[in-house]
């Protein structure tokens, strides 16, 4: 990836994350922090490494994207616009009574949106076995989960782990945010999980770290997920992502009252002219 493409990238993340604050405060409700957070990641991800088709959702060459941290719904109604499986005009209509854009999201409700989420825990399993359907039927679909580091406080998660490694399950990529909060306070503080690093290796797992709010970082790692050449024992892989909560607006950054606080009127304005000031230093940036 070039310094060209990088800033490309760059640009389209600020603008999704604009895209999220207006979301969320037109609503009056929503999570801002994991979803600011994120958004490096799924920006890459879907512009770079997925195989998707806006044109045609259900193909059956696509790799599937399981949003298990079903709050951060806002991102992903942000780059499926993006990525034009449906139009813009629909992101107005977020957690609006009778939207298709629900505050988590709902399995088919619009084009490229593979699970209904919403109970933490469960979209890990769904991957498993979405992940094990595919290996099991000799397809090639790679199955890319997200979840937060929260919402491994969870025994149910673990125990989908224990059967990835060992159904050999090198289809499933498991995208941990790994922001440390969550929204009762620090992660850390509420159950110390000590070093997920540790803890997926002991499980079976190939385990990829990185600053998840890197662009490059996160090409690498994904590159590397998908390498047959890199998982030569057949494994289950983890990219656990370091990113900044809130990433983008200062006032939010590594703040865990934001994971679920709408801002107010004055409060989305500087947002906003944060990110319009970010927009015109990455164009400029040699």
């Amino acid at each position: 990836m070039n310094e060209f493409e990088i800033k490309n990238l760059k640009l389209k993340a600020n603008q999704i994350r604009a895209e999220i604050i207006e979301m969320i405060t037109s609503a009056n409700s929503g999570h801002p922090a994991g979803a600011l957070g994120i958004t490096d990641f799924f920006t890459v991800l879907y512009s770079i490494i997925l195989k998707h088709n806006p044109k045609n959702p259900k193909d059956k060459n696509r790799d599937y994207v399981i949003i298990s941290n079903g709050h951060i719904a806002p991102v992903l109604y942000s780059i499926l616009a993006n990525e034009n499986y449906f139009s813009k005009s629909k992101l107005k209509t977020f957690r609006l009574l009778n939207s298709k854009l629900q505050g988590h999201p709902h399995q088919n409700s619009l084009p490229g949106i593979e699970n209904t989420s919403g109970p933490l825990g469960q979209g890990i399993s769904q991957a498993v076995g979405l992940a094990v359907s595919l290996k099991r039927d000799q397809k090639t679909n790679k199955v890319f989960c997200f979840t937060g580091d929260g919402e491994l406080q969870e025994g149910q998660c673990w125990e989908a782990f224990i059967f990835a490694a060992k159904e050999n399950l090198n289809n499933l990529i498991i995208i941990v945010d790994r922001n440390n909060i969550q929204i009762d306070g620090k992660s850390d503080r509420i159950i110390k999980l000590n070093s997920f690093s540790k803890k997926f290796s002991s499980f079976g797992f190939l385990v990829i770290e990185i600053e998840g709010n890197d662009i490059k970082q996160i090409e690498i790692a994904l590159k590397k997920s998908i390498d047959k050449k890199t998982n030569k024992e057949n494994k289950p892989i983890v990219i656990i992502a370091k990113t900044i909560a809130g990433k983008g607006i200062s006032f939010m950054e590594n703040n865990y009252i934001w994971h679920g606080k709408v801002p107010n009127k004055k409060e989305k304005e500087l947002a906003l002219l944060e990110l319009e000031k970010e927009k015109e230093k990455i164009m400029w940036d040699n």
